[in-house]
């Protein structure tokens, strides 16, 4: 079964290099949309596996469209813009995106970035068909079947990458992850993420797990090497 990608962007130019790049690239099922509520409307019909979405769209902006269809999907979501401040980047990202992209951009850097997309997503599927269906560390439960998180019992509000990430380290609780173990085995390839995606992912993790987020006691930095998800809580 093909890949299916899901490209949104209201320049028609745009969306056919993009299209064109990537059937040279692999065997992908693509579909298209120029605004943002046929992007909503063709992703609950489609369910892509990713998406590559402008921010700059005429009816709903890019950032509203990924919020929305993180209600109802964990796809991988790539932003397309033409702004490149780091402002814009932690918004698209913390919203629940899983790349940014700056305008004017190569094509094959597109098809690369899209590739790392989904080796990631195969690495997922790899660790839920493992036989331990639970996950825990200190006073979270992590249940990877049903992709949900529980502190104290109560269950936690994540975006699939924070669940992504979270699972990780809890496969790892008490080891030290480096910043580039994460970037490989999250999202698949670290060398095309920007240098704050991880320290942006983490915050909003300690939002929604810790007491007291500017001082963690589950999540922990340990300067210079990584993080560190313990086992156990004092």
């Amino acid at each position: 079964m093909s890949d299916k990608i899901l490209i949104v962007d209201d320049e028609k130019d745009i969306v056919d290099l993009l299209e064109e790049t990537l059937c040279m690239d692999g065997s992908y099922e693509i579909r298209r949309a120029y605004t943002g509520g046929d992007a909503l409307r063709i992703c609950n019909e489609f369910a892509p596996d990713v998406i590559l979405l402008d921010i700059m769209l005429p009816d709903i902006d890019g950032l509203e469209v990924c919020r929305q269809i993180r209600g109802f999907s964990y796809c991988s979501i790539l932003f397309l813009s033409s702004r490149d401040d780091d402002i814009d980047k932690i918004l698209g990202l913390s919203g629940g995106g899983d790349d940014y992209i700056t305008k004017p951009f190569s094509p094959r850097e597109v098809a690369f970035r899209v590739r790392a997309q989904l080796r990631r997503q195969k690495y997922q599927g790899h660790v839920q068909e493992q036989p331990e269906k639970y996950l825990a560390a200190g006073r979270l439960m992590i249940d990877r079947e049903g992709c949900r998180v529980l502190k104290d019992g109560k269950e936690l509000e994540l975006t699939g990458r924070e669940f992504l990430l979270l699972s990780y380290m809890a496969e790892n609780a008490g080891r030290i992850i480096s910043k580039e173990q994460l970037y490989e085995q999250v999202w698949g390839e670290y060398s095309s993420i920007c240098d704050n995606t991880i320290m942006v992912h983490i915050r909003h993790i300690r939002e929604k797990i810790e007491d007291n987020p500017s001082d963690p006691r589950m999540l922990v930095t340990i300067k210079g090497l990584g993080y560190k998800l313990k086992k156990r809580t004092d």
